[in-house]
């Protein structure tokens, strides 16, 4: 099969999980012998090649130009207000229209390329994607990881959610991470009979606790100040609204009742920055919460993964929740937020014979804290979690699993 992929983050750039699948499924399907054309952003310095081939795959990257300035005036209002906004909106429509247009006249008319199906990322690249489809007719699919109304807890552009509509109108087929963000798409319009659940991955032998030394991962905890005999809590993510961090720093008095010993370390960034550092000082949490803002390399990430005792992810909204899969994969116990649009609700089993966590309503301290503390309670309990963790992911969150999976539901709207 002949791939052309349309996807905003891909490496170097990554700013978060849709970065991680896209590096991560297309490498798999080259494995599987498929061809694979990646379409792009560059950065903004224009320093990456417009044309590579990486790992086996051909990468685009086409060179910015800003039309910032002719914008506001073709606009809607709520893009407008986005202030700075602007400037990121016009990335992602020059990034779309060039990259549909080097596909279409470059690659497809000019140089002959065949391709079976253009394949496009979030609203991100939906506009490509619509695009090329119409311009040269290919079966389209369409991958939604998250919804602007979800991101935003309702508050979000809609422009963007007209566009992730009208991309999903225009595809033969739509992809989604979880069942519960079928069931949301579906309350969204999307239709109903393009939708199909792909979940996304993790790769075992890189998050493997086996691969990481216990002298490695005592300089992690050494570095917040944790001791050998202190039990260290850990949130990695990106520090917005919507991944709860603000209820798990409220949720550390209750853990702290009865675990005194508990650290908990935050490694992330984003735009609550500094309502975090305010929220600790306010709490009086400054010698339990060790703060970390920086974006961490993944291999500095996988350590922090052997060094924690678990991992917490409360988040309000998670379509899928890569971060809990990487712990598991780690033989780490993870408490994850269950309310609302929630795919870790799906990968996490929190009762039973194949239990690896707990299940907390994120948007409640008390209940974030009971998770975490039935987790502390009793070490052989958590080693039992973790095997358990690593063994689902084994079973069935794989990239080989998740690639076949993808193939299969590509080739159906293929045949069609």
């Amino acid at each position: 099969m002949k791939m052309a992929v349309l996807v905003y983050e891909y490496p170097p750039k990554i700013v978060g999980g849709l970065g991680t699948y896209a590096a991560e499924i297309t490498r798999k399907f080259v494995l599987m012998d498929h061809d694979v054309t990646v379409f792009t952003m560059n950065d903004d310095a224009s320093s990456l090649p417009t044309r590579e081939i990486w790992r086996g795959i051909e990468i685009h990257r086409p060179l910015h130009i800003d039309i910032s300035d002719s914008l506001p005036d073709v606009l809607a209002e709520d893009v407008r207000k986005w202030g700075r906004g602007i400037q990121l909106f016009s990335k992602i429509l020059v990034y779309n229209y060039l990259s549909a247009s080097k596909l279409v006249n470059e690659l497809i008319k000019k140089e002959n390329f065949k391709y079976d199906i253009v394949i496009a990322h979030d609203w991100l690249s939906a506009i490509s994607g619509i695009t090329v489809k119409k311009e040269v007719g290919l079966p389209f699919a369409f991958h939604v990881h998250s919804t602007e109304k979800g991101r935003t807890l309702g508050n979000g552009s809609e422009v963007v959610s007209n566009i992730e509509l009208r991309g999903a109108k225009a595809a033969d087929l739509i992809v989604t991470v979880s069942y519960a963000m079928k069931e949301e798409l579906m309350k969204l319009g999307f239709p109903k009979d393009k939708i199909q659940v792909c979940y996304n991955g993790v790769d075992p032998q890189k998050y493997n606790p086996e691969t990481v030394s216990a002298e490695e991962a005592k300089r992690i905890r050494n570095s917040y100040g944790i001791k050998d005999d202190e039990l260290m809590i850990l949130f990695v993510g990106r520090l917005v609204g919507v991944k709860g961090i603000d209820k798990l720093i409220m949720a550390m008095p209750h853990v702290l009742q009865k675990n005194p010993k508990a650290k908990l370390v935050i490694l992330g960034v984003g735009d609550l920055q500094d309502y975090i550092v305010n929220l600790v000082r306010t709490m009086r949490l400054q010698d339990s919460v060790k703060l970390n803002f920086n974006f961490v390399s993944e291999e500095e990430r996988i350590l922090h993964y052997a060094a924690c005792d678990m991992a917490v992810f409360p988040s309000l909204y998670e379509p899928f929740g890569i971060v809990a899969l990487e712990a598991m994969s780690m033989e780490r116990p993870v408490v994850v937020g269950a309310a609302g649009v929630s795919g870790m609700r799906e990968i996490v089993v929190c009762c039973g014979e194949e239990q690896c966590g707990f299940h907390v309503d994120p948007n409640n301290p008390s209940d974030i804290a009971w998770g975490i503390n039935s987790t502390l309670e009793n070490q052989e309990k958590r080693k039992w979690l973790g095997k358990n963790g690593r063994k689902r992911v084994l079973e069935e969150f794989t990239w080989d699993k998740i690639a076949e999976k993808t193939v299969e539901t590509y080739e159906k709207i293929i045949k069609r």
